[in-house]
């Protein structure tokens, strides 16, 4: 079976210019740089990492709402990395996305009914007042809104409310791929359980495929089947949900995990705790070879430091880029939960 998205070493880098009148390149930031990955049709696929990994520029790039430096974006086996914006119309009825912050990804001068009708007049469906209202109604209704509220402005809304409206507009169109940029992040922990099982629900009544990005595992372990996971603009492991987070086999996996609360005290006593040293490096000169290297507990010098690590099968399944990959024995101390 096809994917439904196929990504093929994608690149992205941003110039750093210098000058005001006749301006020269004199470096890049390197947010994205070779990754490779396939999306399968109604699966979730979460991507996560530190601030400044590259996951929400990969959310774009897959999305076309960036041009991609290299590389290639295939949808449904078509490549579509240098359409025209023209070319690209037709498609975005299939691919949408819901932004990480509800206050800004809606224009505050708009009421609610139009910002989620507008879809339907770019692409030229349901022309008729009367109709396009009704919709709008009807897709307030599955989001969990209160349709006479149509009338009603962003700031007249909660947070919480104010990304269902985001969830509506972007599935008006019944797309295929919607991608869910930290859609929780900015709100209080109280609503965001209320718009992960938003997404699941719809997830299973519209046929959607997902791609979650977000810093938080637990929402990952939660929302998604399988898991990227991103350092320095490269994907450093990918494996199945599970698998991943009961046998991680990259260092950074590890550590990662390690940090997440274990609300049991008896394993949250036996949980080793991995604490990264140093900052992450500047994705303008990022480190030689394995990016990980310069805070990596397993670092070999002259080895992890020389030679870059092939993202490759190792022991479980997963597919991990490290010359030394952490042990069922290291996996046991950091993720207690896996041994229990």
């Amino acid at each position: 079976m096809t994917p439904l998205i196929e990504v093929r070493d994608l690149v992205k880098h941003f110039p750093i210019r210098k000058g005001i009148v006749f301006q020269r390149q004199v470096g890049a930031v390197q947010a994205v740089d070779g990754i490779s990955f396939d999306i399968n049709e109604g699966e979730t696929l979460g991507i996560v990492g530190e601030s400044g990994c590259g996951k929400s520029t990969t959310a774009r790039l897959i999305t076309r709402l960036l041009e991609p430096t290299s590389g290639s974006i295939s949808y449904e086996g078509r490549d579509i990395s240098h359409l025209s914006r023209q070319e690209l119309k037709p498609l975005r009825r299939d691919m949408q996305v819901v932004f990480q912050d509800p206050y800004s990804s809606l224009n505050p001068r708009k009421t609610v009914g139009t910002i989620i009708g507008e879809p339907f007049i770019i692409h030229g469906i349901e022309y008729d007042t009367a109709k396009r209202k009704r919709r709008v109604q009807d897709l307030m209704e599955q989001v969990g809104l209160n349709p006479e509220h149509y009338n009603r402005l962003p700031f007249e809304f909660s947070g919480g409310q104010r990304q269902r409206i985001g969830v509506a507009r972007a599935i008006a169109l019944k797309p295929r791929l919607v991608v869910a940029d930290e859609p929780v992040s900015a709100l209080d922990v109280s609503i965001q359980a209320q718009i992960l099982n938003l997404l699941r629900d719809l997830q299973r009544e519209l046929g959607l495929t997902i791609v979650f990005i977000a810093h938080d595992l637990s929402v990952v372990r939660h929302m998604c089947d399988r898991v990227a996971v991103m350092y320095l603009g490269k994907i450093v492991e990918f494996a199945e949900n599970e698998q991943l987070y009961d046998h991680p086999r990259h260092p950074y996996t590890g550590a990662l995990l390690s940090a997440v609360p274990v609300p049991d005290p008896r394993l949250a006593r036996e949980k080793h705790r991995q604490v990264l040293v140093g900052d992450v490096p500047s994705p303008t000169n990022p480190p030689p070879a394995c990016r990980f290297h310069t805070r990596c507990p397993k670092f070999v010098a002259g080895h992890c430091d020389v030679e870059e690590p092939l993202l490759e099968v190792k022991e479980g399944g997963n597919i991990a880029a490290c010359h030394y990959p952490l042990t069922d024995e290291e996996i046991a101390s950091r993720v207690p939960t896996a041994a229990a």
